[in-house]
């Protein structure tokens, strides 16, 4: 892969955890690239196993491919937002990792629904029969067909493209060219649609199939919530509110929210630990926020900054690395075991950024006192943690050389707030 340069100015923005449209833009085209990188790596495996796998899965492979070519010709732009949806990540992931044989070919399948739904959004025809030897054809973004038949057909009505599951149990329209990708529309007791979050483009998703890790998240391996178990009107309530927390605590998080974060994954609420959220980022799945419903909507706002901070750091190291791998493994507070340098600055990235938004918290107008006096409080619990993981951090020789700068610019930052908390008294 290719590491694109960031600017220095850009660098220090991210370092220093502050929202920018340059810090984002650089984000997005590090994720798309990585994206890229993992479609072109499947490809060459498939190209290398071609005479083992069977005749039906070679063909669906090509048939899905050429499609994908044909949509990204038609309007790359429409295209990338399905690509570099998280779940993407997550299923090629997946599926690279997969040992050759039935459980690889499964995986390949999946291409179909994410060829399909590319084409659609390009304004793109397409006619057909997609496998779907899960039973679950995934639709990036929109949502699930079953299809127990193990297959689908694809047709193209008026400009629009339409699946209708073999046997008849289900059929989706999906969204023309340009429009959302969560607009399609569908009927039948096999389709499930994603539901939108109220304000941004996010979407709650309990529907993919990749949408969290086998087993499951953490030491608990917390699962996925599925849709019966989801609450939908709760999560909306909460997603409305923590924006709006946010907008009136750093209006500027509001922007980097929508930009980086398209899809809020519900977590199974077994293996709570006094009400406190399991939250999560797969580094395979930027853009995800993986958590448990949270209390209430200063719960919600500090996951969405914390998980962001992951997929910022993660992205930003796809371009720049950070940490030589390998090295000694370091303690900080909010963590029991040891962890080596690049997740202890992973954590200290992440916290920086909440005591940012703590600081700023307690000094916002319009927001609700239990917001400002819970800032506070958290902020001084946190302050002393992120200095002394700093200080592991800074007389690290782990870090490359770009990342003692980035380091020493969080430093800075860190030092920012501290004088600014003493001012303010």
């Amino acid at each position: 892969m290719s590491r694109a340069p960031v600017p220095p100015d850009v660098l220090t923005a991210l370092a220093r955890t502050r929202p920018t449209p340059a810090g984002t833009a650089v984000l997005r085209a590090a994720v798309h690239a990585r994206r890229m990188l993992l479609f072109k790596a499947l490809l060459v495996r498939v190209e290398r196993q071609y005479g083992d796998l069977p005749p039906p899965v070679r063909r669906g492979f090509e048939d899905d491919w050429a499609l994908l070519e044909r949509a990204e010709r038609a309007d790359a732009g429409s295209v990338r937002e399905v690509l570099d949806y998280p779940t993407t990540g997550a299923w090629l992931t997946e599926a690279l990792a997969a040992p050759a044989g039935p459980e690889f070919e499964a995986h390949l399948a999946h291409l179909g629904g994410v060829a399909v739904v590319a084409a659609s959004r390009a304004g793109c025809p397409a006619t057909g029969t997609l496998r779907v030897p899960s039973g679950i054809l995934g639709l990036p973004g929109l949502g699930v067909l079953r299809c127990p038949s193990g297959r689908a057909r694809v047709s193209d009505r008026k400009g629009r493209l339409r699946l209708v599951e073999d046997a008849g149990h289900g059929a989706v329209d999906l969204p023309g060219r340009r429009v959302r990708v969560r607009d399609g529309s569908g009927h039948g007791s096999g389709w499930s649609a994603l539901r939108a979050l109220p304000g941004g483009t996010a979407v709650l998703d309990d529907l993919d199939p990749y949408r969290v890790p086998r087993p499951g998240i953490g030491p608990t391996a917390v699962p996925a919530a599925d849709r019966a178990h989801t609450d939908h009107p709760s999560w909306a309530r909460r997603w409305r509110r923590a924006r709006a927390l946010l907008s009136a605590t750093d209006p500027g998080r509001i922007s980097e929210t929508d930009a980086l974060v398209h899809a809020l994954v519900p977590l199974a609420a077994a293996g709570r630990d006094s009400g406190v959220p399991t939250g999560a980022t797969v580094r395979a799945a930027p853009g995800a926020v993986l958590t448990q419903l949270p209390a209430g909507a200063a719960e919600l706002a500090e996951t969405l900054v914390h998980e962001t901070h992951h997929t910022k750091l993660a992205a930003l190291d796809d371009s720049v690395p950070l940490c030589r791998p390998g090295g000694a493994l370091h303690r900080v507070a909010w963590r029991p075991d040891p962890r080596p340098a690049s997740a202890v600055l992973q954590g200290t990235y992440a916290h920086l950024a909440l005591l940012d938004l703590w600081r700023r918290a307690e000094r916002a107008s319009g927001v609700p006192a239990a917001w400002r006096r819970g800032a506070a409080e958290r902020y001084g619990r946190y302050r002393e943690q992120v200095d002394r993981a700093l200080s592991v951090l800074r007389e690290s020789d782990e870090l490359t050389c770009t990342g003692r700068q980035f380091v020493q610019q969080m430093h800075l930052h860190h030092l920012s707030l501290g004088a600014a908390a003493r001012d303010s008294t």
